[in-house]
């Protein structure tokens, strides 16, 4: 198996990059194709000890920051990491690309130079969520903010079909991401997008509200771009804050501390559940290609863990099984 990995994309690359690629190619035995500045890429290495087989490096002398207009990007920047890296997918001979470099770029690239699944008008964003029963998936997370109701419909099979193989879930639940449970509440696009997924996805059990994204409730929660990125960053900026009030609280009081350390492994398993590296990169489902997005602050974790992501699923073969149903 071979993966492609963005190594300037992100924060803190190829520092994080590298090192996270590193971890995945020692417990997990795949073959990494480092793209980007060839000079760079290699003075990272040569921290390391790995087998110099399972690594391989396309230099690409541009790169896309993370506050570049994705268009322009593209356009300008036709020999940077994330272009090159997306090239060498749709060339073949490769299984996935991975990058935690500018969303907005990687989408664009994608869609431009991988193309669409047959029956897929926009790619959309899936991420895994815990919940209060497992985990969940919501798609789109921003890779489409003007979505058209049979946009929803799309997402909502390729999240089934996600939840399905590569959560585990045999008859996954959908929903739809409203400002009500009430059939009828929402603005056009959903009020239209109920009715497309009350007739075509058989386990569609109506609304759900954003109070329920984390019960459970849904095994794959559909919505369009701009609603799924605004709620993932205030859940981020919420668990962030919390954390932030919590320490500043128990430090104000012994006892509290005391309690915090007979509690330290239990705090320690919840904070787990809730960090996004454990899961370390979203799908971008839809495109004609195995692609998976990684959070711009990447940590070495979360960069090891976006690679698990895009090995499992090309062992469980969600491109063709998509293609297959669509």
């Amino acid at each position: 198996m071979k993966i492609v990995v963005d190594a300037m994309g992100g924060d803190y690359a190829p520092v994080n990059i590298i090192a996270g690629a590193i971890e995945a190619i020692k417990e997990y035995q795949v073959c990494i194709c480092f793209v980007g500045q060839q000079d760079r890429i290699e003075a990272e290495l040569k921290k390391y000890s790995y087998p110099k087989e399972l690594v391989e490096i396309v230099h690409a002398p541009e790169v896309v920051e993370m506050d570049d207009h994705a268009a322009v990007a593209i356009r300008q920047k036709r020999k940077s990491s994330i272009t090159i890296g997306i090239g060498l997918l749709k060339k073949g001979g490769y299984d996935a690309f991975v990058s935690a470099g500018n969303t907005g770029a990687v989408v664009a690239a994608s869609t431009i130079v991988l193309g669409m699944i047959p029956g897929v008008d926009r790619p959309g964003i899936g991420c895994v969520i815990p919940s209060l029963k497992n985990f969940n998936l919501m798609i789109d997370m921003g890779a489409n903010t003007a979505a058209k109701p049979e946009h929803l419909l799309q997402y909502a099979k390729m999240g089934r079909i996600y939840v399905q193989e590569v959560i585990g879930r045999a008859d996954p639940k959908v929903g739809l991401l409203n400002i009500g449970s009430e059939e009828g509440k929402g603005t056009g696009l959903e009020k239209e997008a109920y009715k497309l997924l009350e007739e075509n996805i058989k386990s569609f059990i109506g609304n759900v509200e954003a109070n329920e994204i984390y019960t459970g409730k849904a095994d794959c929660i559909v919505c369009d771009g701009y609603v799924g990125n605004v709620a993932l960053k205030v859940s981020e900026g919420l668990m962030e804050s919390v954390g932030t009030l919590m320490k500043r609280e128990i430090k104000k009081n012994p006892i509290a501390i005391l309690g915090a350390l007979l509690l330290k492994n239990s705090l320690s398993e919840a904070r787990k559940s809730i960090d996004y590296a454990e899961y370390g990169g979203a799908p971008l489902l839809g495109v004609d290609g195995l692609v998976i997005i990684g959070h711009g602050r990447s940590s070495p974790k979360a960069v090891k863990n976006a690679i698990r992501c895009a090995k499992s699923e090309v062992e469980h073969n969600i491109l063709a099984k998509i293609k297959e149903v669509l």
